[in-house]
């Protein structure tokens, strides 16, 4: 933008009103230094306006190229920097700053009416579709935030202390001019109103944005392209939105896609989240939350890491009190075609639903599992999904699809598959599962906990599934802890496994992508409630240091379990407990490596080859080969076989360190 403006001369008012240019008072309009009128053609000046010099030449693809300039379009009260491009303008720009190298063409309006917050402070009504949880939106919202906000209600300072913070970044925003950031533009739109657009931004064919910001960056454009109808929205940084979306009350995260005609009314979507065909309503939407597919609608629940399968469904309304009930499905799960909850509802983590389910279950203490449907009794087969391909291909997934390239991250997302906030769950899994057969009698064929049942063989195999899992996950931190410390001694030793840091023994949560113990995000609550976390700013950084210190939280959780199992403390570990626990680790590693085998298999079976080689029998094999390869040369099953060659050979490696300290 120019700082150095000067009235326009009479010549060049004059020249401008050859060019069929007009104004009624020429006096409002300033120009930079080096503005040459001979760019503006066929438009009307009112209000206070400011040109800039407009001398490159725009490329439009195709090999297109035009001269930088304004012409058919009547602009009011606007700032326009140097070598912007706006052409054919139906009806008018209005009461907006438009920076350096941005293209306008085409659209019916542009329009800042009255002061305008451009999206920030709007409530979303979030998780209860019938009210008591609602978000605040803001331009930097992230999902630990809002997770805050919006489940943390028997904490009502905290809630309301937040709420002011976003109140008051609200009104340092608010104004009653527009922006168009640097690079931006907008073609071939029709009415955007009351609407921010950041940096970069690409913005073609809409219908219709209004009450918004479009918080674009050079590293990570933001594109919302055609029929999309958008009104009091954030969408942030490398997201895309188009093919006829429609969002009404959203906050969209970094690197989310909408399209499809994807809809979506009272939902925050956070990073990388995916929505096509389908619908959502009053969801909170955390990292990675993905659906594909028509006929499946997302309603008052929190999610993350969800893959919904097509019909995907939930019934949030009894018609009695409206739709107050409300659903949880913890990180990692999937939804089956067709599949049904009855809110209220809980899924347990990296759980698969298949089938339709009427009672109010909960699953939450039993990950890893799948929850199916037989003759309309809900059946639960617990810690099942430990031996799951699509699981480790799900964790291993995660962190390569990261489509993020803004430099600042809003969300602080831990992709592990297994850690303490699972860990604890399968530890509790197991308690649950041996009082269970415990209370139930050994006599008994199947076992209800709360509203599912769970077959006798699958309680005990879950039992073992979780134990695999639990000393799987102390295992492989023990064994890092050790390859990072290199003891020398036995001294060394009983200081490397000594936790650094008391936090991180208890209780963990999972902060809609944020993996920390309960203890540290208790401290952060007292201090938004009493005001020693004062800002925005201060609160995303105390997030950041959560993330940022969850190894050592982790070890923390490790050494307190590994000390309970022993039955002793770190300063009486010894050498032969450590073997043991390397034995223990190599045992459930090759085990449930040699079920991810097995399941594996089942996709090169005789059954996963019917409908290839469609005119005889004999040509079914190389079909399939064809199309699928062999199981002998599949990218995965070669790396489950180098996983077990490598671990058990590691295994072996600090079985030998470990008796070279002991001797």
């Amino acid at each position: 933008m120019n700082k150095e403006l000067r009235s326009l001369s009479a010549e060049e008012i004059t020249q401008l009103k050859a060019q069929d240019c007009f104004c009624e008072n020429w006096s409002l309009v300033s120009v930079a230094d080096s503005f040459k009128p001979e760019r503006v053609k066929s438009t009307y000046f009112s209000g206070q306006v400011t040109l800039g010099v407009f001398e490159k030449r725009i490329t439009f693809g195709a090999g297109l190229e035009k001269p930088a300039g304004i012409s058919n379009a009547t602009i009011h009260n606007c700032r326009i920097g140097n070598n912007v491009y706006i052409d054919h303008v139906k009806n008018y720009i209005a009461n907006y700053v438009i920076e350096d190298d941005v293209v306008i063409a085409n659209i019916d309006m542009l329009t800042v009416e009255g002061k305008s917050s451009f999206g920030n402070g709007v409530e979303v009504a979030v998780i209860n579709e019938a009210g008591g949880r609602e978000i605040p939106i803001y331009d930097n919202l992230s999902a630990h935030t809002a997770y805050i906000i919006a489940l943390y209600r028997d904490r009502p300072k905290v809630v309301e202390n937040l709420k002011k913070m976003i109140a008051n970044y609200t009104a340092s925003v608010t104004s009653s001019m527009g922006l168009v950031a640097k690079d931006a533009k907008i073609t071939n739109c029709r009415i955007i109103k009351n609407v921010k657009i950041g940096p970069a931004s690409n913005i073609e064919g809409v219908n219709r944005l209004e009450n918004g910001s479009v918080n674009s960056c050079s590293e990570a454009p933001v594109y919302i392209g055609p029929a999309v109808l958008a009104e009091n929205f954030i969408i942030c940084s490398g997201s895309t939105m188009t093919d006829g979306t429609i969002i009404c009350d959203c906050f969209i995260g970094q690197s989310c896609e909408l399209g499809k005609q994807y809809s979506a009314e009272n939902s925050v979507f956070f990073a990388n989240c995916l929505g096509f065909h389908g619908e959502a309503c009053s969801i909170f939407a955390g990292p990675y939350t993905v659906t594909h597919h028509k006929s499946t609608m997302l309603i008052a629940g929190l999610f993350s890491f969800l893959n919904a399968g097509s019909g995907t469904n939930q019934s949030n309304h009894m018609y009695k009190l409206g739709p107050v009930h409300q659903g949880i499905i913890e990180r990692g799960s999937k939804t089956g075609s067709d599949s049904y909850l009855l809110w209220p509802a809980k899924v347990g983590a990296f759980t698969a639903v298949m089938g339709r389910h009427y009672k109010n279950s909960d699953t939450s203490d039993l990950p890893f599992s799948y929850l199916i449907e037989h003759e309309d009794e809900s059946i639960l087969i617990p810690g099942v999904n430990l031996r799951s391909v699509g699981t480790v291909r799900d964790a291993r997934k995660w962190p390569k699809r990261d489509k993020r390239k803004d430099p600042i991250k809003l969300d602080s997302i831990n992709f592990k598959l297994l850690s303490p906030w699972t860990g604890q769950k399968m530890l509790k899994g197991q308690q649950v599962l041996t009082n269970l057969k415990l209370t139930s009698g050994e006599t008994s064929d199947y076992f209800t906990y709360k509203s599912v049942k769970i077959k006798k063989s699958s309680l005990e195999n879950g039992i073992k599934f979780y134990k695999m899992g639990t000393d799987k996950f102390l295992g492989n931190c023990l064994i890092k802890r050790l390859k990072d410390k290199q003891p020398k001694n036995i001294g060394e030793l009983k200081s490397a496994l000594t936790a650094q840091t008391n936090i991180g023994t208890g209780k963990w949560l999972d902060l809609a992508g944020l993996f920390a113990p309960q203890e540290i995000v208790q401290n952060a609550l007292n201090e938004i409630e009493t005001g020693k976390l004062k800002t925005l700013k201060q609160i995303d950084e105390r997030f950041k240091s959560m993330h940022d210190g969850y190894g050592e939280y982790e070890w923390a959780w490790v050494a307190g379990i590994l000390q309970r199992q022993l039955g002793k403390a770190i300063e009486k570990i010894t050498v032969d407990d450590i073997i043991q626990l390397i034995e223990r680790w190599k045992s459930a590693v090759l085990k449930l490596d040699s079920m991810l085998y097995s399941d594996a298999h089942k996709e090169f079976s005789v059954s996963a080859q019917i409908g290839f080689g469609l005119d005889d029998e004999k040509s079914k094999q190389a079909d399939f080969a064809a199309v699928s390869g062999t199981f002998e040369e599949n990218s995965f099953v070669c790396e489950i076989e180098k996983h077990m060659a490598e671990k058990s050979k590691l295994a072996s490696e600090i079985i030998e360190q470990m008796k070279i300290l002991r001797e």
